[in-house]
């Protein structure tokens, strides 16, 4: 167990006091052979953050309608051209943000573990002022950029024109993001319900429906975005500054005391989510760079593939059902050494993402051209690839729980994972797309995200000294392998879209039996 000095330590490193003191005595975690009851205790906090977590997931998929108007108004070449200007934008918002929304949410519940609100609010505000200064800044660079050098890219000029325009977006999503993990950080998870749940969709898909009825269909879906992410920014602001309204001005320190140390902690967090995000849409931006030079590369297929990942994105979606109430809880624990609560507590959140992420990926792979004609006949051509990103993103929904337990420990070495994945990413697009296609984009994302995942492992097991959570998630995998085989007899031997249906179906009902039974037989959820 951590003795008093070693605690005293780890806080005067963290700049913080300690949680509680008597008579000079810091509080002690418990021991070990404590840790699952204090686990369930802390199950009831996870629950009920995920539970809003969840609403606001289910809620920002109402997204997938500006999707979709876009692929049936203006076709899978409209959406191509949208896909990859935000893929671009979504990258250079990495950078606008600088790590600062993972970084306060960190600060914030550290800063509320020790009852100070007023420097939790100094945060708030430093934390606001410095992301709109940046967001704009690079806002401004990218455009005048683009104008500058835009002609030696091997894009389409439809394409970075695009690009121009969505990247006004960035001080919106930059806003949003920070000021949603504030919240975030307090533990108050229903705000982003209202921010990004219902706010950004709604907004955007009217945003659209107008600029179409005018008449602006060159740049509609690009006005419609950049709408939609300054409308949640501003809610998501208004919803934040509310949890500080209590705390007067003479209570409050100055946020430039702040402003280093925040920005010190952020840096390595920057660049890994940068590397992340260059991860996530380096398939979209590559396919962008090869049109016409590569198998089936068309700025058509593009927009098949951009519908696909858009489709399977919603897998990593799962994860934000837990993450963000999974952060603040773990960030408290592992600041006063109570590492055990903390890896059972990970396991734990690991076996429920499992139940719920195994069902959605078998219906991609079992399912896919069915569920893409939605979008309609075109996009059926994208039912493999959606089986394959499906897997990916699974993947990455999956080890993301690791990253965050990294982040609040050792940011430097999420730094080095995600820079060796990086590095594989653009090799293996780099050589998959030009050989294979939109194939080979989606393999090329695969690759890199199990290897993310396998690394991120061996950090848990070798740095932290964590024991594998087999047991928490042997149940799900064993079910899924059961439940997979008659559905693949149903895919066999029936043909056609009869097939597809009849195989998803035949999954979801023995793995729905499967799920029943372990709840029964453990009362997990």
């Amino acid at each position: 167990m951590t003795d008093n000095a070693e605690i005293a330590q780890a806080y005067d490193l963290l700049g913080e006091k300690p949680m509680s003191t008597i008579e000079g005595t810091l509080d002690i975690p418990p021991p070990a052979a404590d840790a699952p009851a204090r686990v369930d205790k802390t199950g009831a906090e996870l629950k009920r953050g995920a539970y809003l977590n969840t609403i606001a997931m289910l809620a920002s998929n109402f997204r997938g309608i500006f999707t979709f108007l876009v692929a049936r108004l203006l076709g899978p070449a409209a959406l191509g051209t949208f896909s990859v200007a935000w893929a671009n934008t979504d990258l250079a918002s990495k950078i606008a943000v600088f790590g600062l929304d993972n970084a306060i949410t960190t600060f914030i519940a550290r800063s509320q573990a020790t009852g100070n609100l007023a420097r939790s609010r100094a945060l708030f505000r430093a934390a606001v002022v410095l992301v709109l200064t940046q967001s704009t800044l690079v806002a401004a660079i990218g455009i005048t950029a683009l104008q500058m050098f835009g002609d030696r890219l091997q894009f389409p000029r439809e394409m970075l024109s695009a690009l121009a325009f969505v990247l006004c977006a960035l001080p919106g999503i930059a806003l949003y993001r920070v000021c949603t993990s504030i919240s975030r950080g307090m533990k108050v998870m229903k705000h982003d319900i209202y921010s990004r749940g219902m706010t950004e969709p709604a907004i955007t898909t009217l945003a659209l429906l107008i600029a179409l009825g005018f008449g602006f269909t060159r740049f509609a879906p690009e006005v419609a975005a950049v709408s939609g992410t300054a409308a949640s920014g501003i809610v998501a602001l208004i919803f934040a500054s509310r949890l500080f309204s209590g705390v007067t001005a003479r209570d409050t320190v100055s946020i430039w005391t702040e402003a280093k140390p925040l920005l010190a902690y952020a840096a390595p967090i920057s660049v890994y989510q940068m590397f992340n995000a260059f991860i996530l849409q380096l398939d979209v931006m590559m396919l962008g760079w090869f049109i016409g030079r590569a198998p089936g590369v068309t700025l058509a297929t593009v927009g098949v593939y951009s519908a696909t990942v858009g489709l399977a994105s919603g897998l990593r979606k799962v994860n934000q059902a837990f993450n963000p109430i999974f952060a603040p809880v773990v960030a408290g624990m592992t600041a006063t050494g109570d590492q055990q609560r903390a890896a059972a507590t990970y396991a734990r959140l690991a076996e429920w993402m499992l139940w719920i992420l195994l069902p959605l990926v078998a219906l991609m792979m079992l399912s896919g051209s069915a569920i893409l004609l939605i979008y309609g006949s075109a996009f059926r051509q994208g039912g493999a690839w959606l089986g394959i990103v499906g897997i990916a993103c699974a993947t990455n929904a999956f080890v993301s729980l690791g990253e965050t337990v990294i982040m609040v420990q050792r940011p430097h070495l999420n730094l080095l994972n995600s820079s060796v994945t990086c590095a594989i990413a653009f090799g293996a697009n780099l050589w998959l797309i030009p050989r294979f296609g939109v194939t080979g984009a989606a393999f090329g994302i695969l690759l890199p995200y199990v290897i993310q995942g396998i690394l991120r492992y061996g950090v848990l097991r070798l740095v932290f000294r964590w024991r594998n959570p087999w047991s928490s998630i042997r149940p799900p995998i064993l079910t899924a392998i059961i439940a997979v085989v008659p559905a693949l007899m149903c895919r066999l031997f029936l043909d056609g879209m009869a097939g597809q249906v009849m195989a998803g179906l035949v999954f979801l009902a023995i793995f729905g039996v499967g799920w029943l039974r372990h709840r029964r037989s453990t009362k997990l959820l």
